[in-house]
């Protein structure tokens, strides 16, 4: 079966949007969210971000078979500058989804970075650009087999979490969070609210205060 794409429709978020994200932390975006939204930790950046520095983009999905990495080609040829590419690979360690050349394609379009659920290579050159962020579940040398299957741009389950197009994708060192696009104003809302009672906490702990002071803990007996 032929590769299928999906025409999927979203709301596109502001730029100053994306921005206020990208000041939340993904620990405590993953605190504030009451549900699962944190992917499976084991996929994990290829280049530490600098103190500070995220990658967030909303969503473009692709879903592969193993060892074929068709859908992955669509997805990013039809990915906007900004935008996340997350990629189902189902935990594929046999075979690589994508090295240099796909990966400096999309570094050269824009893309806001790219999401493996399977393995990767050409790890060194791709490690060394500090403008294109890659996360992968692992590497081998081994290339795709084929390159015909897949669907973009259709829901799929990532890392044991549900992702849908237009999703908001937030990573650092901890990890990624898909944030769904129907709730990302009031979790934005309800993050930001926690970065500025984290830094009052620990304000407080600097001004001599006690942990079981600043949070609130009851009485020991």
């Amino acid at each position: 079966m032929p590769t299928t794409v999906h025409h999927a429709e979203f709301e596109r978020l502001a730029a100053d949007t994306l921005a206020r994200w990208a000041a939340v932390p993904v620990t405590i975006a993953s605190d504030i969210a009451g549900i699962p939204i944190a992917i499976d930790p084991r996929i994990r950046p290829l280049r530490a971000f600098p103190l500070g520095k995220r990658m967030v983009g909303q969503a473009v999905t692709a879903w592969c078979e193993r060892s074929d990495f068709g859908a992955m080609l669509h997805a990013l040829d039809i990915a906007r500058a900004g935008e996340i590419v997350m990629v189902d690979a189902q935990g594929c360690l046999q075979t690589a989804y994508c090295g240099e050349i796909l990966c400096g394609y999309a570094r050269r379009k824009k893309i806001a970075g790219l999401v493996v659920n399977g393995a990767v290579r050409d790890i060194d050159t791709i490690a060394s650009w500090d403008d294109f962020p890659l996360f992968a579940l692992g590497n081998t040398a081994k290339g795709p087999l084929g390159k015909e299957r897949g669907s973009v741009n259709g829901p799929i389950a990532f890392g044991g979490v549900a992702v849908s197009p237009g999703d908001v994708v937030l990573g650092d060192n901890d990890g990624i969070v898909v944030i769904p696009l129907e709730r990302s104003a009031e979790l934005l809302a309800l993050g930001e609210e926690r970065v500025r009672m984290e830094a009052e906490w620990v304000a407080a702990l600097e001004d001599g205060g006690t942990l079981v002071g600043t949070f609130s803990v009851p009485e020991a007996v």
